[in-house]
């Protein structure tokens, strides 16, 4: 049957690396870079001369009023929208699945997604005490308008004491995820070294890849002067890279534009689904913390708009900013963690690959393209902002889906779920549910942050930067253990020495 020439298709990826002995180049210049990569990977003329919509990902290594009028103008494209996103790694997906729905609908035609981090070169700078001479667009330029939620990520209970660093947050959905499954921390570590280890071998085969080497399980999981503790139970290799230079960007228009500007058909790639949600902006509030009701439910609807099951997919990205998110990505979407023949990476994942901090997506998008025209599909990507916060998946594969592509926000449905009454403030004694220790860059316990139940069943979180404590809980195994909390915030697990015990 002939497609309707509104079908969204996804026709060029772009990625680009710029290295620290190569010529500087700011944000919006390698987006630009990147848009020229993905319409030569489309084999089409004219895409970006035709671009009517430029919407970008948020940029941290600097702060632009209106980046995709930059873009615009270096690619010499005359788009009549441009807008950017608030910050979240949801954001790629999101913006993909909305140029999607307005192509479809005939208020877009050509839209280029993408995004940049120049973050090597701004730490660089900043250590020498120098800004970038970057573009500055002053108070006249407009703002572009903003796409996705501003919500604050965060409860405060969370604010109150600290916990603000993704680094230190999902180690703890880490030991929660152990606790459950009854494994000890050794046992566990070595789960996550062997699971991060493989996720490295795609890595080194993905060119475009930012570390391409492959880490053994034991390099991962030791720690060295190398791979120092982050938070444990990670250690550096099992954290997010945001130390790299990275850009991206895809290409989507309607079939028509495509057949236009001569994009042969083996080269398209179509949306099938979307699907959004979020899990409680307030880590305290969430029932479990291994669980992600948000991509339970997003996740089956969005096998069901595609009428397929889990084990029908090809090609398969989780958000992978730590393991912990693989892992409870995997289990709610009913996905193994060791299948040979599927890896839930195509990219290597956010230590190997890179983790430009919000455009992560944008990377494992254009590489789903390349996947998707090699080993047909349907392919999944999962994008995750916050601390396992808001949720985008989508589903695309090499044939026009069933029927035409669908977008559906399920957060009504999510919001039915039972969640954890938060206790922001709260003295008493309750059980230990899980815990993590941040350490200084020279490998010092500094801080320990715990998830204490109370009596109740509600949950607070809390704090304790004793010496003699933060070096215990290291090396013991407090889950379910009692811990006495105090109105200043601090928790004192049962068992863990003190400094001002031992005195």
């Amino acid at each position: 049957m002939p497609l309707d020439p509104r079908t969204p298709v996804l026709v060029g990826g772009g990625q680009l690396n710029r290295r620290d002995d190569e010529p500087e180049l700011e944000p919006v210049s390698m987006i630009a870079e990147a848009a020229r990569a993905a319409e030569a990977d489309s084999r089409g003329h004219g895409l970006l001369r035709a671009l009517d919509s430029v919407r970008l990902v948020r940029t941290l290594s600097w702060k632009y009023r209106d980046p995709g009028r930059l873009v615009a103008d270096l690619l010499g494209a005359t788009p009549s929208h441009t807008a950017y996103t608030a910050d979240g790694g949801d954001n790629p997906q999101a913006l993909v699945a909305g140029a999607a729905l307005d192509i479809a609908a005939g208020r877009a035609d050509v839209v280029l997604v993408g995004g940049a981090e120049a973050w090597r070169t701004r730490m660089r700078l900043r250590a020498a005490g120098r800004r970038p001479d970057w573009t500055v667009q002053g108070e006249p330029v407009p703002e572009a308008p903003l796409l996705g939620s501003t919500q604050p990520l965060l409860g405060q209970g969370e604010l109150r004491i600290g916990l603000d660093r993704p680094s230190s947050v999902y180690p703890l959905f880490e030991q929660s995820l152990r606790i459950a499954a009854g494994r000890t921390v050794d046992q566990r570590l070595k789960q996550c070294g062997e699971l991060w280890s493989r996720f490295s071998e795609v890595a080194a085969a993905n060119p475009h890849a930012w570390t391409r080497r492959a880490h053994s399980t034991e390099e991962i999981i030791t720690v060295s002067p190398s791979n120092r503790w982050i938070s444990w139970p990670y250690p550096k290799l099992l954290n997010s890279n945001n130390m790299v230079e990275q850009a991206a960007a895809v290409l989507v228009c309607s079939v028509a534009a495509a057949e236009r500007a001569g994009v042969p058909r083996e080269n398209w790639v179509f949306p099938w689904a979307a699907t959004e949600a979020h899990d409680t902006f307030a880590i305290a509030e969430r029932q479990s913390l291994h669980r992600s009701p948000a991509i339970r439910i997003a996740g089956r609807r969005l096998l069901e708009h595609g009428g397929i099951e889990p084990g029908q997919l090809g090609p398969v990205d989780l958000y992978s900013c730590f393991p912990s998110a693989v892992g409870i990505a995997a289990a709610e979407l009913g996905l193994p963690v060791d299948d040979p023949r599927r890896p839930l990476t195509i990219t290597g994942g956010l230590t190997f690959a890179g983790g430009p901090w919000n455009n992560y997506v944008t990377h494992s998008l254009a590489t789903l393209i390349t996947a998707l025209r090699r080993t047909g599909g349907p392919g999944l990507v999962t994008a995750n902002g916050g601390y396992l916060t808001k949720h985008a998946l989508g589903l695309y594969g090499t044939e026009p889906p069933p029927g035409s592509f669908r977008f559906e926000n399920v957060q009504t449905e999510v919001d039915r779920e039972p969640t954890t009454r938060a206790l922001d403030r709260w003295q008493g004694t309750g059980v230990v549910e899980s815990w993590t220790v941040v350490h200084d860059r020279d490998g010092v316990p500094e801080t320990a942050f715990l998830a204490v139940r109370t009596p109740g069943g509600a949950r607070t979180l809390a704090v304790n930067r004793d010496p003699g404590v933060v070096a215990a809980l290291v090396s013991e195994d407090v889950a379910g253990s009692r811990a006495e909390v105090r109105a200043d915030g601090t928790a004192w697990p049962r068992g863990a020495q003190s400094i001002e015990e031992e005195q």
